[in-house]
């Protein structure tokens, strides 16, 4: 079946300046002030962020710095670089006129940006399907993470993880999201947990992995709300709707969520910060045997992370590390560690 049953868009001129975060935003802004959004789509962008983003769905993810940290903001999210090169994206739906674009262009910033605007034409392109061609199924344990054209693919056996990749990040090719999957795999083959939750599920591929490998229901909270949207809309693609119960919350910021002593495996695949700031909140919804499973750690990060959960009584499992990226397995009251 099609990837993507969206009508192809018209050709289009693309107007693009590659430049500082200042001129960038102010040209986006001021064009989009004079513009109709159907007549001029605007964008501004950080390169080095897109392209992480990019690589990160591919099966040759960027390098990321250490330097990054500094700019982890709420929820594990990104603050911009300003320091970075930034690109500006003009879309124009109507044949413009290149001197009076870049009169306007100067007047947001200055000449030497109007005089380096590149003016170039855009194709019709399904970007959907261009995009879900080039990724490959994801192979981590157990569990087989693929787009709708590759379900050919998972062989018996496996546990397919239908992703659309389009929706949201999430597609299973990054090193945290692998990193989860193989340390559920190890988990899966110690022991059957029964009350589960994954906090910050994004598309909730981890969720309904679990959901599909054990055929019960899984919890799942999200702070965005596009992302509830999209994880419950993946659970529906995989056949298991009433398995997958996703809330809006932070952390476990949800009365459907928040039960004290509770849970036998908790997941985690957000960042270094959000994962210390929600360490008491998962120590009181924790069982007496509860595992945790925590992802989105530079190595750098491990100390911290660990010496937060240690003080709600966990102890390092196993270690794991993808390209630049750790997860981790505890377990409270746990003895000893592993690295893998």
């Amino acid at each position: 079946m099609p990837v993507s049953h969206r009508n192809l868009p018209a050709p289009t001129l693309l107007a693009h300046l590659i430049t500082d975060e200042p001129t960038a935003r102010a040209i986006a802004d001021g064009m989009a002030e004079l513009f109709d959004p159907e007549e001029v789509a605007t964008a501004a962008f950080e390169i080095a962020s897109l392209e992480a983003g990019l690589r990160g769905a591919s099966t040759a993810p960027a390098k990321v710095s250490l330097a990054r940290q500094g700019r982890e903001g709420t929820m594990g999210t990104l603050h911009p670089d300003a320091s970075g090169p930034w690109r500006l994206e003009l879309h124009f739906a109507f044949e413009p006129d290149e001197g009076e674009i870049r009169a306007l262009v100067a007047g947001f910033s200055s000449r030497e940006a109007a005089k380096n605007l590149a003016f170039e034409r855009i194709a019709a392109t399904d970007w959907v399907a261009s995009a879900l061609e080039g990724l490959k199924p994801v192979r981590a344990g157990r569990f087989v993470v693929h787009g709708a054209h590759d379900r050919g693919t998972v062989r018996s056996g496996q546990i397919g993880i239908e992703i659309e990749a389009a929706l949201a990040f999430g597609t299973g090719h990054h090193g945290t999201t692998r990193g989860c999957l193989e340390h559920v795999t190890a988990h899966l083959k110690r022991r059957r947990p029964r009350r589960i939750v994954d906090i910050g599920t994004g598309t909730g591929v981890l969720a309904i992995g679990l959901a599909k490998a054990l055929r019960q229901p899984v919890l799942a909270g999200e702070i965005d709300p596009d992302s509830v949207a999209i994880a419950k809309e993946n659970a529906r693609l995989n056949g298991i709707r009433a398995g997958l119960k996703v809330y809006r919350a932070a952390g476990l910021q949800h009365p459907d969520l928040r039960r004290s002593n509770h849970y036998d495996l908790i997941l985690a695949n957000i960042l270094a910060r959000p994962l210390k700031s929600i360490a008491r909140q998962v120590g009181l919804a924790a069982g007496p045997d509860c595992e945790l499973i925590l992802s989105g750690l530079l190595p750098g990060d491990v100390p911290g992370v660990l010496s937060a959960y240690r003080m709600q009584g966990f102890a390092l499992v196993a270690r794991r590390q993808i390209e630049d990226w750790v997860s981790l397995t505890l377990k409270r009251g746990g003895q000893g560690s592993s690295k893998a």
